[in-house]
């Protein structure tokens, strides 16, 4: 078992990736796409390393761009798989499993659709769907409309109640569980876990070790139009989702109807915290 979490690479045009890997460091390749606001210490759970590390996996969690240790660049949710590719070739992976959490799960759906001859397989666990797919913003409860509105219309004004979230996290990282406050009653035993608090809590406050910009960019394009056609993924692609989660559950059911070779998997009395419940189940099915 171990663990490497302050790794840099950089990019062709001289930008640094900063990664974390977890797990058996010479196995198989998985890249995990952190949520948000989040970082590559999304996986930095010693319960969650010594599953990967027993199941051989070597996984590989990149900070996005202006997060953690990488460097800031202007990126869309369809351009994304480019610079993806480059930190692959630079880590010397010509083919990866890919999984993605929450609000990394978008950039899992355009590696798919971008760059499949890459992916041995492509997951998404509690992600979000397009706003602009049929159904998906009327799922949505009255303050997310209203936060993606701003994120959306506002992104400048968004960056301040991101700015309060980040000044809080920096005094106090356990105030960051005042962020989950709609969790269902699973959630809220996950976070009471030692183990799972801390990791979040490092997680969050790591996302904002640079400022806002580069959670608040992440949100913001979350809030537009992909940039892409779902119909046109041809990679088979795994959608896992509890119908507890923050997450419509709606979201989850009209993502997997528009991509023609998804298959969901939707788990009663489970919230957002799916993965970390389920993370050697999920790892699994990511490398079989």
């Amino acid at each position: 078992m171990s663990i490497n979490t302050d790794n840099q690479v950089k990019l062709n045009d001289g930008r640094t990736v900063g990664y974390a890997e977890y797990g058996y460091l010479t196995g198989k390749p998985v890249i995990h796409l952190h949520g948000s606001p989040s970082s590559r210490f999304e996986a930095n759970n010693p319960d969650l390393v010594e599953i990967a590390g027993r199941l051989q996996i070597r996984l590989i969690v990149p900070d996005r761009p202006g997060i953690g240790l990488s460097d800031w660049k202007t990126y869309t949710i369809a351009s994304y798989p480019d610079l993806l590719v480059q930190f692959a070739d630079k880590l010397g992976l010509d083919r990866f499993a890919l999984m993605g959490w929450s609000s990394g799960g978008k950039f899992v759906a355009a590696c798919a659709w971008k760059v499949p001859q890459r992916l041995t397989s492509a997951t998404i666990v509690s992600g979000t769907a397009p706003f602009d797919l049929p159904g998906v913003r009327e799922s949505l409860s009255k303050e997310d409309r209203r936060l993606y509105g701003m994120a959306d219309k506002l992104p400048r004004l968004f960056r301040l109640p991101l700015w309060k979230v980040a000044r809080e996290v920096r005094k106090n990282p356990s105030s960051i569980l005042s962020l989950f406050t709609e969790l269902g009653e699973s959630d809220k035993a996950m976070l009471a876990q030692p183990n799972v608090k801390r990791q979040f809590e490092q997680m969050v406050v790591e996302a904002f070790r640079q400022g806002t910009r580069g959670a608040a960019h992440d949100l913001t394009i979350e809030a537009r139009p992909w940039g892409f056609s779902l119909h046109e993924i041809e990679l088979p692609l795994a959608i896992w989702h509890g119908e507890e989660d923050i997450v419509p559950i709606q979201e989850a059911r009209l993502l997997a109807e528009a991509i023609p070779n998804a298959h969901g998997r939707f788990f009663p009395n489970e919230g957002h915290l799916l993965l970390v419940r389920h993370f050697e189940e999920v790892l699994n099915s990511v490398v079989s």
